[in-house]
This record gives C-alpha cells, structure tokens and sequence, in this order.
C-alpha cells in the first residue's frame, strides 16, 4: 500500500442531474422524469439525420435508446415515447438555477461547474454547518433540487476530485436507492482494484484500454501494481496519470490557476449537408473566419497563426484515403476580417482537390495583445483605418442589437450558415425557454 499521509484529504462532492436535458424537458411539461420515455433529438439538418441528445432512464430501459449513440433511425414505432427538439438555453438556465443552490453549501470560489450537468463542490471547510456526516449534507442538496426544480441528482463523494468523479459513474449512478456513492483511500483497493471492465473507468477509453491489455494489465488493480516507471516509459505522461488514478491519488485543486501556454481562439462546423461547390465551402470558411476575428477583437487581442482544417464527407474520405486535411500559415499579427479570411483561403486553395466537404475548423494561435494596427506601405492610410473602423462598427451593432440585425449580403446566398449558426447553442438549437 502507498502512504496517503500526504495526499490532501478533503471532502469533495460530484453531483450530476439525471439525463439532465429529458429530465428538464419532462419537468418542463408536468411530467415525472423517471417514469416518462422521453428522448431528445436534434435537428436533422444540423446532425447528418437526428441525434438522440438525451434520454430519460425509462426511455433507455424499455427502447434500449442512447444518448449521442442512437439516432432518428432508431426511434421505435410508439406512441409512449415522446420526442422533443433541444431548448439548449432551458438548459442552461436550469444548470444556473441548480448551481445557485449548491452555493447555499459552499463558498463561490469553493463550487466549480464541470458540465453543463455535473458541478463539483469542496465542502471540506462547511459541510459540518449542514448536518452530522457528508451523507445527510449530499441528501438535503438532492432535496432542495427536487423540491425547488424537479430534477433528480446522483452525488460521489470523494476525498479528492478523483474520487468524486469515480464514485458518482460506478456507484452513484447504478444506485437507485439514494443515488450516492463514496470513495476514500482506505476503500479504493476493495472497490476499485476488482474491476476489469476498464472503459467503465472514468478517463480510459477503447484506445487506452487496448493499450493496457497489451501491456497485459486487465483490471485495475493491475494497473495499480505495474511499475510506474514503466508506464512512464511507454505512454508518457498519460501513463504516470493512470498509475495515480489506480491508487485514487488527485493532487490538483479546481481552483487553483491554469497556466495557458498556447492560447487560441477558435470555431468550427459541420456542415448541414455535403459541399461540393468551391464558392460555398469557401463562403463559409469566410464566415467562420470573420467569426473568430471578431472574438479577437472583442478581447482584444491579435493572431500570428491562422489554422483551416476541413473535414472531408464519408464517401469523399473513403475515396481519398483521407479523413480532411489540416493548413497552418504565419500572418503578421492582425485581428482583421480581411487578412484572416484571405489567409485562410490561400490554405483551402492550396490543399483543396475537389472532395465533398462537411466539416470546417478555424482557429488562430500565437496571440498577443492588439497593441496597435500594423499599416501597410502598399495601400492608403485612410482605406485602412477606415477598414478597421467599420469593422469595429459592426461588432458594435451586433453586440448590442444581435449577429443577425446586421449581416452581409453574401450570407443570404445558397451554402450560407452565418444565419442560421447564430441562433444555435452548443450546435443546437437554443429554443424558447419559455415556450
């Protein structure tokens, strides 16, 4: 055994909504989210047929349906089931609702939301204000939830974040009693070591788990009693990571800083349908472009890299041998519409050989402060400050009035999205929440 003396040893909990978007839709029409089928699908014209977004447990126990697996196609023939469209900002204004009520339980800083659905609480210097033991705390948060928005929650309590996360996917949410689970040090090795199902375990996925097993290690706790230096040695960093998981070690806080080193600002799509015309794939790269270099420009902030990357359709990448291609080109730094797009063009002419495209990235590194506008020699001084001026008009007017009351003409053409991608959220539809 390793010597926990050291470790922290808080008090940490986890806690999820229950198929939080079918959850809050069935609320939303008086329903009991755990005893109505109830899916949630996106549109088809922005998911490549339907995805299944959430589903309510009876909808998943009685039609076998998964969420971000199963897709229209899948739906039984029922008149039990009911199907509703996303209301992405219900969601999020739900998500904020819960979040002020765990912060009845702890400090501001001391509360961090780890999805839309999961937040993680560090109770360790105030839950003893609430009840006797953890437990009763976890429960009164779960009561106030449902009582105040109808939303059932699973909570893992954990010593460390780690073990937090672990003991709401393992326990938690397979316990249908309490909906709790908890993890300690001193319990890791009798309910974490026996389980050989590895991609049940938070963080290892199909590649990783393959890895392992050719590593020969089948269970967790042979992953808690290979050498170390060994797993160093032959998966890096992420090797060293999976050795402390194994042993429910997490020395990281939440609150404390991230240092980024490379930052970037970015924006991608998948496209509502295959583009095969240069003049709409690149219409859209223009708008995803001016996209992103207004985000440079509302934080004030220039780009040095410009990166295209273009996802291929499934017929032209089986075709190809390729899934996309991926450009990067060094600019001088600039926060414009015009030199970002035309950056990003010069790369998609470069690679672009005629395939059906359907997805598009865009993003723009080695960031700096914008400092400065950079004039060029070649063109007039009035044209481009004029340039930049206007463009900083229309960030204004779309700020304060909205993207679509001032859009170019360009966008309203045939293979234009600028429209349409503005009123999603996450992808989605963002809905009338109170509709």
């Amino acid at each position: 055994m390793l010597d926990y003396s050291g470790e922290p040893h808080g008090v940490f909990f986890l806690i999820d909504s229950k198929s939080f978007y079918a959850s809050v839709e069935c609320v939303a029409r008086g329903l009991d989210p755990l005893k109505t089928p109830l899916v949630v699908m996106s549109e088809q014209e922005n998911t490549n047929g339907g995805l299944i977004l959430a589903t309510s447990p009876v909808a998943k126990k009685e039609f076998g349906l998964q969420s971000n697996v199963s897709r229209q196609r899948d739906l039984p023939q029922s008149e039990d089931l009911f199907v509703v469209p996303p209301r992405m900002n219900l969601y999020i204004q739900c998500n904020l609702a819960i979040n002020r009520i765990f912060q009845r339980y702890v400090a501001p800083e001391d509360l961090w939301p780890y999805s839309i659905d999961e937040s993680i609480l560090d109770i360790t210097k105030s839950w003893h204000l609430f009840g006797q033991t953890t437990l009763d705390v976890a429960h009164q948060i779960q009561k106030a939830v449902h009582d105040e928005l109808g939303i059932w929650t699973t909570v893992g309590i954990g010593q460390n974040p780690v073990q937090a996360k672990l003991a709401l996917d393992l326990f938690a949410k397979h316990n249908d009693v309490d909906r709790t689970g908890r993890l300690t040090y001193a319990t890791f090795p009798d309910k974490i070591w026996p389980i050989t199902d590895m991609t049940s375990v938070w963080s290892i996925a199909d590649r990783t788990a393959a890895h392992l097993a050719r590593m020969n290690i089948h269970s967790m706790y042979d992953l808690a009693h290979t050498n170390p230096y060994a797993l160093r040695q032959e998966m890096g960093l992420a090797g060293e990571q999976l050795f402390a998981l194994a042993w429910g070690i997490d020395r990281a806080h939440p609150a404390a800083p991230v240092r980024v080193h490379n930052r970037s600002i970015s924006n991608s799509q998948v496209l509502p349908r295959d583009y095969k015309m240069p003049d709409e794939i690149e219409l859209v790269i223009k708008e995803i472009g001016e996209q992103v270099a207004s985000r440079l420009r509302h934080h004030h902030y220039q780009c040095g890299v410009v990166n295209l990357g273009v996802g291929f359709s499934y017929a032209s990448a089986e075709e190809d041998g390729r899934g996309g291609f991926h450009g990067a080109l060094r600019i001088d730094p600039t926060n414009t519409n015009t030199e970002i797009v035309a950056a990003l063009l010069q790369i998609f002419r470069r690679n672009w050989e005629n395939q059906a495209v359907r997805n598009l990235y865009v993003s723009c590194g080695r960031i700096t402060h914008d400092s400065g506008q950079q004039l060029s020699l070649l063109d007039s001084i009035t044209t481009q400050v004029k340039n930049v001026d206007l463009e900083r008009t229309v960030d204004e007017i779309r700020h304060r009035f909205g993207f679509t009351k001032l859009v170019y003409a360009a966008s309203k053409v045939h293979g234009g999205t600028a429209i349409e991608r503005a009123s999603l959220v996450g992808g989605h539809n963002g809905g009338n929440a109170y509709d």
